[in-house]
């Protein structure tokens, strides 16, 4: 970088030279004995330029790679209540174009602002040497430059921010409608769709408009002081040249020349700083991730207890932290043995999913205690106790790999007769097999060439295939029939015997054969009991037993 720049100062010198000593005084060798130099000068600098710019670009990118492992990790170790606080486009705009944000601006601080600032001190020790009333304009003019610069910068920096959560906004339609496609192409509502990303897109389009227009105005003003100073050095060589100074027609072109170097190095500067301000707001928005403290805290133990499968609750409690304080489950209690069957029904909203999140600490209880082998789960590390636990989410999550990969991606070790041996307990293999790939059958993204029992019965393979005390679905068959979903309880039962199972379900079909079965009505217990238990005490129970069977036998 030095290098390069000091072959950028040394060509205005020779310049100088080359009018003065060889073009005034017709020494035509001299001419070209500089003329030579000159060129050599500027492939050296070339070269150093080169290099210059292959190693800021290499800092700069081993940066933004670090960078963005360490937000994508971040991302993933973020608890359910953080992530909740950040839209998805919100998350991805973040990993994706504020860090490029910051990454180009490390490349323009490593390779633009080192180099600007040598040239500028280095332009005005040369002017100063060509004549200091040269050296005295350059000084008069940096004020203006300056004045424009911290003027305009004012006034944008504040608006990138903006920029920014506009961009958010784009993100998170377009991810919202592409992931409810065939949601919107049903009910037919693709002009609707294509109204909100207009107006997010016309919303993106007017703050941005704002920012380069006022932007716009900085290069212009920054070119008239530089113009000025430019006719502010014709003149005092001029004057100075006819009083009998002792400047010449090549101090003069060399004068401009580097007065021409240092306002660029000054305009470049202004420029860096408006990229900084703009990376400043990406900056924050990143670190706003990095610093998010963590809420769901690891404890120390490592899950090794006597007893296996045990899962208790002692009057727990639980509001979401954006829900306003309102309790979505109060006074929770109730105890699962190890192997031991427990169903769980409800209305909707009713706070089942949110009770078995509670489990492997997606969210910690606001109030009371969750045990899992005896031991309050905030003790546990949390990998340990994840360990124990294998769930079905209520939405199947399948990646755009094979089959075969989809089930064994909590377990990449699992040979392929282990991979099967889960997808005939969850009644997977039947159809898998039916495929021309069979278990090599690339899945789609989302699972879109899949039927929804079929996802349902891979993500069912998923959790089988991993180790496991604890096994929770949650409404996890609710698109089975019933005759498929009978068949998966039975081989679960025989495969897994010693297994505890908490299974969440909207039909009494599918958990009447439970142990025990908790009707969970407004975020309580309103009744535990088997099913023929519930039938003789629970109204809910009845009311829900009756409804079914009204509807087509489905709770027998």
């Amino acid at each position: 970088m030095v290098g390069e720049v000091a072959m950028d100062l040394l060509q205005p010198d020779m310049m100088a030279a080359i009018v003065d000593d060889g073009v005034l005084k017709n020494d035509i060798a001299l001419i070209i004995s500089m003329g030579v130099k000159m060129i050599l000068t500027v492939l050296l600098g070339g070269l150093c330029g080169v290099m210059c710019g292959v190693f800021a670009n290499i800092a700069a990118q081993g940066f933004g790679n670090d960078l963005r492992k360490d937000v994508f990790s971040r991302i993933m170790n973020l608890s359910f209540q953080q992530t909740d606080k950040f839209s998805t486009g919100s998350l991805v705009t973040r990993l994706t174009n504020d860090v490029t944000q910051v990454q180009n601006t490390v490349m323009m601080l490593v390779r633009g602002f080192v180099r600007n600032c040598v040239m500028f001190l280095g332009g005005i020790v040369m002017l100063y040497r060509q004549s200091p009333r040269f050296a005295l304009v350059a000084l008069c003019g940096l004020p203006f430059v300056a004045f424009f610069a911290v003027f305009f910068l004012r006034k944008t920096s504040p608006l990138f921010s903006v920029v920014q959560k506009k961009l958010d906004g784009i993100n998170h339609i377009m991810q919202e409608t592409v992931a409810g496609a065939r949601v919107v192409k049903a009910y037919v509502r693709e002009d609707y769709e294509l109204s909100r990303f207009d107006e997010a897109n016309d919303a993106l389009c007017a703050e941005n408009l704002r920012v380069q227009s006022l932007l716009a105005f900085m290069g212009p003003c920054m070119n008239i002081v530089l113009n000025l100073c430019v006719v502010a050095v014709i003149l005092v060589g001029g004057w100075t040249a006819r009083n009998g100074g002792s400047i010449t027609p090549g101090n003069t072109m060399a004068a401009i020349t580097y007065l021409a170097q240092i306002l660029h190095g000054v305009t470049f500067m202004a420029n860096i700083f408006q990229i900084f301000s703009r990376a400043r707001a990406s900056a924050q928005r990143i670190n706003e991730v990095l610093d998010s403290p963590a809420v769901i805290v690891d404890g120390a133990h490592q899950g090794d207890t006597p007893i296996r499968g045990a899962v208790e609750f002692r009057n727990v409690s639980f509001a979401y932290p954006s829900g306003e304080g309102e309790k979505v489950l109060e006074n929770i209690s109730f105890k699962v043995e190890p192997g031991e069957t427990l169903g769980i029904i409800g209305a909707t909203a009713s706070g089942k999913s949110t009770l078995v999140h509670l489990i492997p600490r997606f969210y910690d209880a606001t109030e009371g205690q969750v045990l899992v082998d005896g031991i309050d789960v905030k003790e546990y590390d949390q990998t340990a106790l994840r360990e124990k636990i294998a769930i079905v989410l209520q939405k199947a999550e399948l990646y755009s790999r094979s089959i075969a990969e989809n089930i064994s991606w909590a377990e990449p070790a699992a040979d392929p007769w282990q991979i099967k041996r889960a997808a005939e307990i969850a009644q997977a293999d039947d159809f898998i097999c039916q495929k021309t790939s069979g278990y090599y059958t690339p899945v789609t993204e989302g699972g879109h060439s899949l039927s929804g029992g079929q996802k349902q019965r891979i993500s069912i393979a998923r959790a089988l295939l991993k180790e496991h005390e604890i096994l929770i679905f949650d409404d996890s068959t609710s698109a089975l029939d019933l005759k498929t979903e009978a068949a998966l309880y039975k081989a679960l039962e025989e495969a897994c015997p010693d297994v505890t199972k908490i299974i969440i379900a909207q039909r009494i079909a599918s958990i009447k054969g439970a142990d025990r079965i908790a009707v969970l009505d407004d975020g309580g217990i309103a009744a535990l009991g088997t099913h023929e238990e519930l039938l003789q005490r629970s109204e809910i129970y009845r009311d829900i037993y009756h409804s079914q069977l009204e509807e087509g036998g489905e709770a027998k």
